[in-house]
């Protein structure tokens, strides 16, 4: 049987410890099984069986797999790893050459651990659980909300399971997992839908946020111009055609974060992935581009309440990255933004003064203002008026199954509204949901 320390590509996988740990045990497995092992071994073995159990069914709840464990996590261990192969298949799908001969190589590795016969272990060890990773049932009850996968890639992992396992060669096996790659994409950025950006000593790391609400844009009452505005420019960047930049503005809680989440999640099964990075991070944005720009995905780096204070330059550093820098902005990224400014920066009544300290009054305004001149789409979000507050708030109040007279509702609404900031869409949220603890 060949060893994992022959793989070429597929070294340095996720989860190293546990796949070398079970390498061990089915080594063990084939010596016991020719009567080259001793007791003492097979305690040691014994222990480190029951612990791989045990990390494997946690990984597998967590992330929602079913069916043979083992094969399940194996197929886990191949989406996952980015190397040249598995970059390159996600870029132009089947690849030829030298690298394919590596892969292969690495692939019939990889088939030998699929055809493991974990019985062997049982009868070696003289242990019990090989049911448990042969034919594994998930919790039941499962909605996809807790798990760290989309459900539809959690699904399609399985099935590749399913595929490898059926798999007759190392050929077959490689175009398996070749179609995946092309189809769904490699390592992190192909597996989840948004992440964050960590900065440490050495760099700049992109990392999945597991737990985005899953909401919907009809989750949003009202807007529908507005939201309208958004769904078409994301259309047209998904499907290839030029897009903009774009800036959601006005009032607070009318769901202008909202819709940038809901348009990912609509959005993700056709390629479109979501970076947030706040401003303290702007630095970094350069380090991000340069990991995602060759990536075959579309991205929306996401900026939450963005604004800026007269007296901070953060923004020149979003400036020379939408536009203007040296190095132009790849064509599979936009920024979207939301803020309660307009113009995104503090801007004062001496801005507009004709006497004022600044020698070049007008150049220091129209920078400022060049800063939301980038966004080639700015959709405002404004705060509903009466009729609307109380469209929201039934229709709200209908989904929650609150049951209660019209009027008493309304009527306690605006009461509501009157002592808690006002009419919006929060304001109508944070009612309906005190109405419902009650």
């Amino acid at each position: 049987m060949s060893s994992i320390r022959e793989l070429i590509l597929y070294q340095d996988l996720e989860r190293k410890p546990l796949f070398q740990n079970f390498a061990r045990l089915i080594e063990y497995g084939k010596r016991e099984k020719e009567g080259r092992s001793d007791a003492q071994e097979k305690e040691k073995r014994k222990a480190l069986y029951y612990g791989c159990l045990h990390e494997l069914v946690e990984l597998s709840e967590s992330h929602g797999f079913s069916g043979n464990l083992w094969h399940t996590f194996l197929a886990y261990l191949l989406v996952n790893h980015e190397n040249a192969y598995s970059r390159a298949c996600e870029l132009y799908g089947e690849t030829e050459g030298t690298m394919n001969r590596i892969a292969l190589h690495d692939f019939a590795v990889f088939k030998e651990l699929f055809d493991f016969d974990f019985r062997v272990l049982e009868e070696a060890l003289d242990v019990t659980g090989t049911d448990f990773i042969t034919d594994y049932r998930r919790a039941e009850g499962d909605t996809g909300s807790r798990l760290l996968f989309h459900p539809r890639i959690r699904d399609r992992i399985c099935e590749l399971a399913e595929e490898l396992r059926e798999a007759a060669d190392a050929e077959a096996f490689r175009k398996a997992v070749t179609g995946f790659y092309r189809d769904f994409g490699v390592g992190t950025l192909g597996l989840h839908k948004a992440f964050r950006v960590e900065h440490s000593a050495e760099e700049v790391k992109i990392v999945p946020v597991t737990n985005i609400a899953h909401v919907k844009l009809s989750d949003l009452v009202g807007y529908e111009l507005a939201k309208q505005k958004l769904i078409d420019n994301t259309e047209a960047f998904v499907s290839g055609r030029q897009a903009n930049n774009c800036l959601l503005f006005g009032d607070a809680g009318t769901g202008k974060s909202t819709s940038i989440k809901a348009i990912v999640n609509q959005y993700y099964v056709r390629g479109l992935r979501m970076i947030e990075i706040y401003k303290h991070q702007f630095q970094d944005l350069h380090a991000v581009i340069t990991q995602i720009k060759n990536r075959n995905y579309k991205f929306i780096i996401y900026m939450d309440d963005l604004s800026f204070e007269d007296f901070e330059v953060e923004y020149k550093y979003l400036k020379a990255v939408i536009e203007g820098g040296l190095e132009k902005k790849p064509e599979n990224v936009l920024i979207y933004a939301t803020s309660n400014r307009r113009h995104l920066i503090r801007e004062k009544f001496s801005d507009k003064a004709e006497l004022s300290d600044d020698l070049h009054n007008n150049d220091t305004v129209q920078e400022k203002l060049s800063l939301a001149a980038r966004f080639g789409v700015q959709i405002y979000f404004g705060a509903p008026d009466k009729k609307e507050f109380q469209e929201i708030v039934r229709v709200l109040a209908a989904q929650h199954g609150i049951e209660m007279k019209e009027e008493e509702l309304l009527a306690k609404a605006n009461q509501w509204e009157l002592s808690h900031g006002g009419r919006s869409g929060r304001t109508a949220q944070q009612f309906i949901s005190y109405l419902s603890g009650k």
